[in-house]
């Protein structure tokens, strides 16, 4: 989803009010004001209140997901790890502390765990996955699961310029690496090759979202206008 500029200034006013009131109603209300954003304006851009003030927040961040110059001679590995820290390099942490505790609450749970999801499709795309099948749903599930745990050990981190969070994040692509070797090893094994070819001949048969996707259902993507 792509942020609109007024969307944008709208996000812009909105942060100076989060640190201080959460994403909360008194936040959007703020923010319309000190941006100029009328009320007309506000429910097309957030129908659904500061939930969509928050989501835009998230998915502004993944918009500046990108393999960077410096990235090209990393192994594919350090690439993920590299676009991890990225991402989280550029929010700030007092905001995500609040949007944390903003999505943990029940009725807006389902919409933080689609951010996340929708983080891990950026950093795959940014990477040219090619993934046409069942893995691209586990590359992405996988992904979220590293990404959501790498967030929360940051928050945490004290350490200087965070170099605690980049060796968490290291550590688990090694792990997941590790995963990825294991099941290469299976498939040469004599016992296990013959089960692991079924899994595969599965995965194939699932396919991947189309970019065309009807409303509501996975890789389906939505243009916010002004």
């Amino acid at each position: 989803m792509s942020v609109s500029p007024t969307m944008g200034r709208l996000l812009d006013a909105a942060l100076e009010h989060v640190v201080f009131d959460g994403w909360s109603p008194q936040t959007l209300r703020a923010a319309a004001q000190d941006a100029g954003v009328s009320d007309t304006e506000i429910l097309t851009l957030c129908p659904r209140g500061v939930l969509d003030l928050a989501a835009a927040y998230h998915r502004r961040a993944d918009q500046n997901i990108a393999v960077t110059e410096d990235m090209q001679d990393l192994r594919y590995s350090q690439k993920v790890a590299a676009l991890i820290w990225q991402r989280i390099g550029i929010v700030e942490k007092d905001i995500v502390r609040r949007g944390m505790a903003f999505f943990a609450l029940p009725s807006n749970a389902s919409e933080g765990a689609a951010l996340i999801w929708g983080t891990a499709d950026a950093i795959w795309n940014a990477l040219g996955d090619q993934s046409d099948d069942l893995n691209w749903y586990s590359k992405r599930a996988i992904l979220s699961a590293v990404f959501s745990s790498s967030v929360l050990y940051w928050l945490g981190d004290t350490s200087e310029g965070s170099v605690n969070t980049r060796a968490y994040i290291e550590r688990r692509i090694n792990d997941v690496m590790r995963f990825e070797n294991a099941k290469r090893t299976a498939r040469k094994s004599p016992l296990l090759g013959s089960l692991t070819r079924v899994i595969d001949r599965f995965a194939a048969s699932v396919p991947a979202p189309r970019s065309n996707a009807a409303e509501g259902y996975p890789g389906w993507t939505k243009e916010v206008s002004e």
